[in-house]
């Protein structure tokens, strides 16, 4: 059994700043990628970022510059750093994460959190 557990989302004026975090827990063995997508009302989830577990990351054209994704291996943690925010990145935003489990002969799995709201203000 493996969860994802979010934090950090709230209200924020636009050009501010967000720190989101997801921990995964459980029978975990070891995480390759991991991510964050965000899905506003009415619109498709959307790759917000990823990072690889050595570290290499990818953005979304309209986040790149001002967010920034990182990961704690050890703590198996995912962060995404969200500064100059605007109202159009209000969302729900939801953590990824490719983990292989214990267990003979299991194939690494897609894991979802609950997801975080996040809103911009104008």
């Amino acid at each position: 059994q493996v969860q994802l557990v979010e934090s950090g989302g709230g209200l924020v004026q636009a050009g501010g700043s967000l720190r989101l975090s997801c921990a995964a827990s459980g029978s975990i063995v070891s995480i390759n990628a991991m991510g964050w997508y965000r899905q506003a009302p009415g619109k498709q989830r959307e790759l917000v970022a990823a990072i690889t577990s050595g570290g290499s990351t990818n953005y979304a054209d309209s986040v790149k510059g001002r967010f920034t994704i990182s990961r704690d291996n050890a703590k198996n943690t995912v962060y995404l750093q969200m500064n100059s925010l605007k109202p159009e990145d209000t969302a729900v935003y939801y953590c990824n994460a490719d983990i292989l489990t214990f267990g003979f002969g299991i194939p690494p799995q897609d894991y979802w959190g609950q997801g975080t709201q996040v809103t911009v203000s104008s």
